[in-house]
């Protein structure tokens, strides 16, 4: 940008009014301005800027297990007494009046292997949900990749997930059940339940940033949810001409998948192949969603 000398010139001179100030200079600058401006398109996942921040995942994990049980009498307690309660009250409601079959496994501990990974996902998405509304300060002051704080939602689950399998433990040497290899599977069980958590997680969170309405609505879906899963009844419950039906929600493999783990049935390779596909794809799907969104999450968080 060149600057011209404005003072008045004198009558006739039409030329000085238009000189240059000796002390600006009209080359270009040494440094090209650079200009950041948004993607219109599909942004890249970006995977190593996730990576180079994995300290702060693992701190906002930490924190969020903290602050979930700060100020509580029982503390991590309540991670065992809602799975262990809420299998009490279905024993009590499905295993005992209703009579509800459950493949022949006694009923308090086919319940509890269904309701350990459901209790995971079901807290998991709905902490994840509202983890950037509840990181607003944060978010708008720092720079970070956004991605990190519905996952820090889901890994603080894990180690309730964790400490509620103690009661696993227990009941499965109470009713004599034994492990065998099947358990093997449960590792990898853990992840896909984990993916698919938090595939949810991140595409109701970034939602919810700009839908608050989502926070009202998730509790009933998920409560739906739980009702549509084969965690109160087996799969084999369902009629043969449904069970596709079934098998298309991707907690139905998961869920049996435990099943077979941990008490020793036979896998359903289908269901578990299934929730396999439809938690890689609500991964990816999800996770660009998210990127494509998170830049306006400071303007309206």
């Amino acid at each position: 940008m060149v600057l011209f000398n404005t003072e008045t010139a004198p009558a006739g001179d039409s030329t000085s009014a238009l000189e240059p100030l000796p002390h600006q200079s009209s080359s270009l600058p040494d440094k090209p301005l650079i200009v950041i401006e948004p993607s219109k398109s599909w942004v890249a996942l970006d995977l190593k800027d996730l990576w180079a921040y994995r300290e702060l995942l693992y701190f906002l994990t930490w924190r969020d297990v903290k602050v979930r049980y700060k100020q509580t009498l029982l503390g991590a307690t309540w991670a065992i007494m809602q799975p262990l309660f809420t299998m009490l009250i279905f024993t009590l409601l499905f295993g005992k009046l209703a009579g509800m079959p459950s493949d022949g496994i006694p009923y308090p501990i086919f319940a509890y292997v269904g309701l350990l990974p459901w209790t995971f996902f079901q807290t998991a998405v709905t902490n994840s949900s509202n983890s950037l509304v509840g990181s607003s300060n944060l978010i708008t002051k720092v720079y970070f990749p956004r991605m990190i704080i519905p996952g820090a939602a889901v890994g603080a689950g894990l180690v309730d997930f964790a400490i509620a399998f103690i009661i696993l433990v227990g009941l499965m040497v109470y009713y004599g059940v034994a492990a065998t290899w099947n358990i093997m599977m449960l590792p990898a069980l853990v992840v896909l339940i984990t993916l698919l958590a938090l595939s949810i997680g991140m595409c109701m969170s970034a939602l919810n940033v700009k839908y608050r309405d989502i926070r009202y609505a998730l509790p009933f879906l998920i409560q739906l949810w739980m009702f549509c899963s084969p965690i109160i009844y087996p799969s084999s419950l369902v009629p043969g001409k449904w069970r596709w039906v079934l098998v298309l929600n991707p907690l139905t493999g998961i869920i049996e998948g435990f099943r077979s783990s941990l008490l020793n049935r036979e896998f359903d390779w289908t269901a578990l192949g299934v929730s396999t596909v439809i938690t890689l794809f609500l991964l990816v799907y999800s996770a660009y969603a998210f990127r494509r969104m998170e830049k306006s999450f400071a303007d309206i968080v």
